[in-house]
This record gives C-alpha cells, structure tokens and sequence, in this order.
C-alpha cells in the first residue's frame, strides 16, 4: 500500500477507534460478511486446519467452529481498533483474572517469560499486562514492513508503559543492566523456519516450534510461565486470564522440555474452546524435515 493509501487508511481507523462498543460490534458483524461472506478470505486454509486437527469431529461440528470462528477474527478486528483509546479501567472490567502469582514473583525479585498463543484477543493481553504488572514488561514483536503502520501499531501497544522489541534483537536487550525485574511478553505459536525449530505433534499434525523461548529461559535463568486468555461466556469483548506455571528451574528441564509442556497446555485450551485460535493463520505451512538433530525433538524423561 502506498504512503497516501496508508495515512487515510489509518485516519480510518482512529475514527473508528471513537465508536462506542455497541456500535463497534455492529461493525464487526458487517465485517464479518465482508470478509468471509463476500472475500471468502482463508475460508478454504481455515477449513483444512479444523479438518486435520480435530479428525474426529463430524462437518457440521467443524461448520459450527469455523462460523465461531469467523465472529471471533471480526471482532479482533473492531476490538484492536478500539484498543487505541481503551481506558485502564474497560482493560480492567474486559479481561480478568487472578494474577497474584505476579505479584508474588515481583517481590521475590523474579524475572520471567510469560508465553502466550493466539488465543483471546492477544493485543489486549499486552495492555493488560503492562497495565497490572509490577514487572517491566518486554513485549516481543515482529516489525511490520510499511513504517507508518508499525508506529501506529507501536503507539497502541506502548500505551500502558511497555517496552517493544523486536525478536532479533531480545537476547541484547536482556543483557541490559536494570533495577527492576523484568517479564519478557510473546506469542509462541507461529510457523519457524524448519530447519531450525523443535518439532512435535500438536493437535494431530508435525508441528515446528520455535526454540528461542527455551534458549532464552535457560541462558538467562527466567522462570516460565504460560497465560491463556479464553472468552467469557455470554459477554462479547470479555476474556479471562489463567496463568500456569511451566517451570521455574529452566535449566533442569530436558531439551525443548519447555516447549513441550506449553504445546500440550495450548493443545488442551484450544480444544476446550476450539473457536478461540487464530485458524486463518497458514501454521502447518512447513513440512517436516525427514532428518532432525538431537536438539530439534523431545526425549521424554526415563523414570528412576
């Protein structure tokens, strides 16, 4: 998109930021028909990864996820839109949950990696915890290509005090002196680079992982955690947080432990509220290499 085509496309979008929430989920039902009725956008890539992994399911149950779905990503849309002018207390009253296991941390001075999936509305997930932390909050990101758009996207997410940065660049930014303990922030279920990831099965497929998280927690010591953000029940726009313990001994789990142990509690939240996931995300783009190395897989422990 060219420069003008981006400026009026985000003068768009902070018009639309002042709507109220009503008026926003109105919109967000005529996207939803734009976008999946009229475009069909991914319908088919969305069809396939429902298919593959929920096999057992019949089509009129997989139907029913996917037009589940397809209201949920509208109103992502709406919702990330709004996220521009939220105030800290519709953060507060829109997604809930007991976070004190943070603030147990903070006084025990304990820095952390604090894992999410594309569940819930993530950007939301952002505010929230730099907004309830005590810890620095580093989120992890990938910078968008068009300028423009990135610092739109950086001024929402920065709103409440947090420190974007971007993946290549966090390993230097924890090597930072600081004062304060910090909460590395990420979403770690996109698709990597085969050739370099930890491969698994998850939700009935090979799957590859990235391996930065574990590397990350086990240089430098961070107690890991993983949130899921599921959708209240008949409240449009809430969400509740939960908060799991993964390990807080990063170097005692065995290779690409970590990784496992998030995989299957994602596995679990996703098939509790299967709607509830980005399924228009091409994740099983990568098939799996026939060779992999040791640190690649997962050898589950031998019982002593």
């Amino acid at each position: 998109m060219n420069k003008i085509g981006t400026y009026t496309l985000l003068k768009i979008l902070n018009l639309f930021s002042n709507l109220s929430w009503k008026y926003s989920y109105w919109l967000s039902d005529a996207l939803k028909w734009i976008i999946f009725d009229v475009v069909g956008y991914r319908k088919k890539v969305i069809a396939q990864n429902l298919k593959r992994s929920f096999p057992e399911k019949s089509d009129a149950a997989l139907h029913k996820i996917a037009e589940d779905f397809y209201l949920h990503f509208s109103d992502l849309l709406v919702e990330t839109i709004k996220l521009k002018k939220i105030t800290s207390s519709e953060i507060n009253d829109r997604l809930q949950g007991d976070i004190s296991i943070m603030d147990g941390y903070f006084r025990s001075n304990t820095n952390l990696i604090y894992l999410m999936g594309h569940r819930g509305n993530w950007e939301l997930a952002n505010l929230f915890s730099s907004l309830r932390f005590s810890h620095d909050c580093i989120v992890v990101y990938r910078p968008l290509q068009n300028k423009d758009s990135d610092e739109w996207f950086l001024d929402l997410r920065t709103r409440f005090g947090a420190k974007l940065v971007p993946m290549d660049e966090i390993f230097k930014e924890l090597q930072k002196p600081r004062t304060t303990p910090y909460c590395v922030v990420l979403a770690n279920d996109q698709s990597p680079n085969p050739k370099t990831a930890f491969w698994t099965q998850f939700l009935h497929q090979d799957t590859g992982i990235f391996r930065g998280v574990e590397a990350m927690a086990r240089r430098y010591d961070l107690t890991v955690l993983y949130a899921d953000f599921r959708k209240a029940p008949h409240q449009r726009g809430h969400y509740e947080v939960e908060i799991t313990v993964i390990t807080e001994n990063p170097k005692d789990e065995p290779v690409n432990g970590i990784l496992e142990k998030q995989i299957r509690l994602l596995e679990q939240d996703i098939c509790n509220q299967p709607h509830n996931w980005l399924w228009s995300h091409r994740r099983w783009k990568h098939a799996r290499p026939v060779h992999l190395r040791p640190d690649q897989v997962y050898s589950q422990p031998s019982a002593t």
